[in-house]
């Protein structure tokens, strides 16, 4: 194994995990590193740049997403055949349409699914021909940059009720998604931020990092959440989080690792905290978990939130809620930016949230789903002990860990061949582990009947059978 020869240029704005990336890739491309060649191990490789392992795991990881190297336990990192990825000269087209190849998938355990068969059709339509109307003409023209005050109202009014969240209108920010929003947080955090994420984590906000040019250190979640430890230790100048329910592992942070957080947020003057509350509307049992946003005494806290799950993924409005010091930079440095969001779907939702209609559409479909998860593990229990789940106390999905010596892969393939999609729990990992596969299983799209036949369609591919052990 011979050490790769890589310049780093430190005076840079780029990040040096993301210039070792372009070098090793390119090297790659260009075949000056063959197949199946094994890469320096992150340690060997970061003494040698003189640069932390976590820049080169970083780097690594990323090689590994795009399929540039793969990864084989407890032996490193080897070049894969890329022959595929090829430049090649462009040929000219037929104008022959093509069909793109679809999977036959008749179950989808996808964790952004909804229950669409319940939506509130009637009123939202009430509401929607009421706004759109030419009573309402004045809509046609541009609004506030942060968002309508009517609709940054009801938020706030029900944050407040529902999360413990302290806020006025003023500090709630309008936006189209969260993947809009988080880049105008990181911009407002500066260049010299450092980023702790959790992993396993949500995949997007990695991306957002990435693309940005953002150096993002992954730290380990356990049983209680992040670890506070590693993140103090980190180096890091700001962490994003989902505390309420982890994503993907379901996890609540512990009330030990909640003040931990709050205290490393306090203890430094650009601290920050990104407390992202994607789902807390549903929790099953016992009572909703306080936001870290309300617990907070030193306007350390970001809190970002969305529609997506609650009410539909297609409506793309979501919503952050700044600290003081941070909306001061906000609007000095979008003074000149629009809201990103239509005002009459502003509108509608506002006067929806107004009437009372959300609320009570929340209380209807945290019973419909309390229902989906109790169907679900009921009939996973029956394959017990050779399969397990958790994370089942809040949320749309769960965790379900096969007992077997077969790799998440298999398993994932085997599913797909039987019309059913799931959702490895490595995909959401900075660095895939070995042992026991573990896959998310989203219930929200799923009726109940449905729950019942795909959990026996599943067990059936992977082979196993009520009460005993056979895989």
């Amino acid at each position: 194994m011979e050490m790769l020869v890589i310049e780093l240029k430190k005076s840079t704005d780029t990040p040096l995990y993301e210039q070792i990336y372009d070098q090793i890739k390119r090297d790659i491309t260009d075949g000056k590193l063959p197949v199946g060649m094994k890469l320096p191990s992150k340690r060997k490789l970061g003494d040698f740049l003189d640069v932390s392992q976590t820049t080169i795991e970083l780097a690594y990881a990323q090689l590994a997403a795009e399929g540039f190297i793969s990864s084989k336990p407890r032996k490193g990192f080897y070049v894969q055949a890329i022959e595929e990825l090829a430049y090649v000269q462009p040929m000219q087209v037929s104008g022959n349409t093509v069909i793109e190849k679809v999977d036959d998938i008749a179950f989808d355990f996808s964790p952004g699914k909804i229950d669409t068969e319940s939506f509130p059709f009637t009123q939202w339509r009430k509401y929607a021909k009421d706004v759109i109307d030419e009573s309402s003409k004045d809509l046609l023209l541009l609004g506030h940059p942060h968002g309508d005050w009517e609709l940054r109202q009801e938020i706030a009014r029900y944050l407040y009720h529902s999360r413990g969240v302290d806020c006025t209108p003023e500090q709630v920010i309008i936006g189209s998604g969260t993947e809009q929003l988080m880049p105008l947080v990181i911009r407002i955090l500066g260049t010299e931020a450092t980023y702790a994420i959790e992993d396993p984590g949500y995949p997007l906000t990695h991306h957002v990092f990435f693309h940005n040019n953002r150096e993002a250190i992954p730290i380990a979640v356990d049983e209680e959440g992040m670890d506070v430890s590693s993140l103090q230790n980190s180096g890091a100048s700001v962490a994003y989080v989902t505390p309420s329910h982890q994503f993907p592992t379901g996890i609540v942070l512990s009330a030990a690792r909640r003040t931990a957080l709050l205290n490393w947020a306090s203890s430094g003057d650009e601290h920050f905290i990104i407390e992202d509350d994607y789902d807390s509307e549903f929790r099953y049992t016992g009572r909703t978990i306080p936001s870290l946003q309300g617990m907070d005494k030193g306007g350390n806290v970001i809190y970002l939130s969305t529609f997506s799950k609650s009410l539909m993924p297609s409506l793309r409005i979501a919503y952050m809620v700044l600290p003081p010091l941070l909306l001061n930079r906000y609007e000095k440095a979008f003074i000149h930016y629009s809201a990103t969001v239509p005002r009459l779907d502003q509108h509608i939702l506002a006067r929806f949230m107004a009437g009372g209609h959300f609320s009570r559409h929340l209380n209807r479909m945290r019973k419909i789903y309390r229902r989906r998860l109790q169907v679900l593990t009921e009939e996973l229990l029956s394959y017990a002990p050779y399969v397990s789940f958790s994370g089942d106390e809040a949320g749309m999905h769960i965790i379900l860990t096969i007992h077997t010596e077969r790799d998440e892969s298999s398993l994932t393939e085997a599913a797909r061949k039987a019309g059913i999609r799931v959702y490895g729990l490595n995909a959401y990992r900075t660095v895939p582990m070995a042992g026991e596969p573990s896959f998310l299983l989203g219930f929200g799209g799923l009726s109940t009947h449905a729950i019942k036949q795909v959990v026996g369609d599943l067990m059936d591919a992977w082979t196993i059978k009520k009460g005993e052990k056979s895989i």
